[in-house]
């Protein structure tokens, strides 16, 4: 297939991501504007007949003090990753991104490389022997994932360590995602390990009421985030981050972004921001009280939230980052304990990729990267 890239308009970029079945909130034109300390381009690939085939979201991040940038597309580009020709898809986007000023490019093919069913983590987790998921034999292998890759190198692309956590790219590498297609709701609640289902009647139980915020509650979302940062220890982004998010993003789909409350006599103990693209629905952030866990609000807003989505006629529920470790011993292994109880699964990426344009540039960057 003879292609030719060039920038597009935003309105021609949303019209492309809204006739596929999805992709990365990443992806999307709006959220240029959530990251407004990078400069932001829309691209577009078509074929001989003129027609868009495909779509990327490039943010370029400048170098004090001189003209030159670090390009990159999170989660993307959108193109087709198994074509036989990768190669006449990225060429001209690096020739492009060089004529920018870019001196290294940075992507994250959205290909799935494995797999792992509930019941093959927890068998990983009751084993002493196993520490990370890769310990575990994967229930699905995607072959051309690896040819993927493999022709991502050959064409000089390069990937760092990922530090065994799964942690080492910007966007994480491994995910926690509950399908939704062909499934019953039934079947999705069957799924949930014993302790989710108990804790779901519990809430229910106790009379926690799981409600939709609008952009007025932000404040009180910062509020429980805020709490949940010091808890945490880590360092929250500011009110207007999340309020810019909105105003963003629901601007360009009116139904992109929600805020969820989980409230036990009149008092908000959790709170999440979901974003949705197409047939995919993500639980972005979480919040939660240091009061309350009793009456587990968390397990019911998690559930109301998925059953919006299957209303909605989401294919998948995406909980976002899991490390890869099964160790207990591990500070991250209680993200994956807790989603793991879903009934979902371990999803890995095939992860970012990295081109110097400029050597010299992209050694420094990742010299100073390294240092931080």
């Amino acid at each position: 297939m003879s292609l030719t890239l060039r920038t597009i308009s935003r309105e021609q970029h949303l019209a492309y991501i809204q006739s596929l079945p999805s992709a990365s909130h990443c992806q999307v034109p709006a959220w240029a504007d959530v990251k407004t300390e990078w400069r932001s381009e829309n691209l577009g690939w078509f074929d001989k007949s003129g027609k868009l085939v495909g779509a990327g979201l490039v943010l370029y991040r400048q170098l004090p003090k001189i003209k030159r940038y670090l390009a990159y597309l999170p989660e993307g580009p959108v193109i087709n990753w198994y074509a036989p020709n990768l190669d006449d898809w990225l060429q001209p986007m690096l020739a492009h991104l060089k004529q920018q000023g870019a001196f290294s490019v940075k992507m994250g093919p959205p290909v799935v490389i494995r797999r792992w069913d509930s019941a093959a983590i927890k068998s990983g987790i009751q084993d002493p022997d196993v520490k990370r998921l890769r310990d575990v034999e994967a229930t699905h292998i995607e072959p051309r994932a690896f040819e993927v890759a493999d022709r991502l190198r050959k064409m000089g692309w390069q990937q760092g360590e990922d530090g065994g956590a799964g942690f080492g790219d910007v966007q994480p590498r491994y995910v926690f995602q509950v399908p939704l297609a062909n499934r019953s709701l039934e079947d999705v609640l069957k799924g949930f390990n014993q302790l989710w289902r108990r804790n779901i009647k519990k809430a229910e139980k106790a009379g926690v009421e799981v409600v939709q915020g609008s952009y007025e509650d932000l404040a009180e979302w910062q509020r429980l985030y805020e709490i949940t940062a010091v808890r945490d220890h880590f360092r929250p982004r500011p009110l207007s981050y999340f309020q810019r998010m909105w105003t963003v993003l629901n601007s360009e789909d009116p139904n992109r972004m929600r805020l969820y409350f989980a409230r036990h006599n009149g008092v908000n103990l959790s709170a999440a921001t979901m974003l949705v693209v197409g047939g995919h629905v993500w639980y972005s952030y979480g919040a939660s009280d240091n009061i309350g866990r009793e009456v587990r609000p968390s397990n019911a807003m998690q559930w109301r939230m998925l059953r919006d989505s299957y209303a909605m006629g989401a294919t998948v529920y995406d909980l976002r980052g899991i490390s890869d470790s099964l160790d207990e011993t591990d500070h991250l292994f209680g993200l994956i304990q807790f989603k793991v109880g879903t009934g979902g699964e371990a999803v890995e990426y095939v992860g970012e990729w990295d081109f110097p344009l400029n050597k010299l540039l992209h050694k420094a960057l990742d010299m100073y990267m390294s240092r931080r």
